[in-house]
């Protein structure tokens, strides 16, 4: 009984020392060497400003910018320490209003253009920092108009910024809203 209880403690200990400390340890050395950009969380600067991550959404709500997905991400949504979906059911009556309420302003915004369903649904993380090509073309009329922009110049620079499937296959084309709008006020700020 006493050998079963100090294998039982030696086991812990030795588990909690190479998995705890050890294992974590080896992990985060090899991700700063092989990928010391992403480890770090890709920190984007502007002007010498910390203005946000590539990989974290924030919202942007101007008509001159290009807007994320709505998100569920704590009460006012984007907060990264309460990363997480709504978790509500497609019958909601909450999700239902806010996602209804979304829709009726994209529509006043643009009436003649179908929806894109990520301009009006939270991704599952709740801070999804892409959007489709669909929901950045969605968007150039109010952009445009608001910096006073030509469509196509503004869909060439969307055609820049769109990412394509990971390897050909894996995922989605997608478009990073923050560095969008950063190359946006660096080449044509609002007037």
């Amino acid at each position: 009984m006493k050998r079963n209880l100090l294998i039982s403690i030696w086991m812990t200990l030795a588990t909690t020392v190479l998995l705890g400390i050890v294992y974590p340890l080896v992990v985060t050395g090899l991700a700063q060497v092989l990928y010391p950009r992403r480890a770090n969380g890709e920190l984007i600067e502007s002007r010498g400003k910390l203005v946000g991550s590539r990989l974290i959404g924030q919202p942007f709500t101007s008509p001159g910018y290009f807007h994320s997905r709505p998100s569920a991400a704590g009460p006012a949504g984007y907060d990264p320490t309460q990363s997480g979906g709504s978790n509500l059911a497609p019958t909601n009556k909450a999700l239902l209003d806010r996602v209804s309420a979304s829709v009726q302003t994209l529509h006043a915004e643009n009436p003649n253009a179908p929806i894109p369903i990520d301009l009006v649904t939270a991704s599952a993380s709740g801070l999804d920092p892409d959007i489709s090509p669909a929901a950045a073309e969605f968007q150039i009329p109010r952009v445009a108009k608001e910096r006073k922009m030509n469509q196509d110049d503004l869909r060439a620079l969307v055609q820049q910024h769109t990412e394509q499937r990971q390897f050909g296959f894996l995922g989605e084309p997608r478009v990073n809203v923050l560095g969008l709008n950063l190359e946006l006020d660096q080449i044509h700020a609002i007037q």
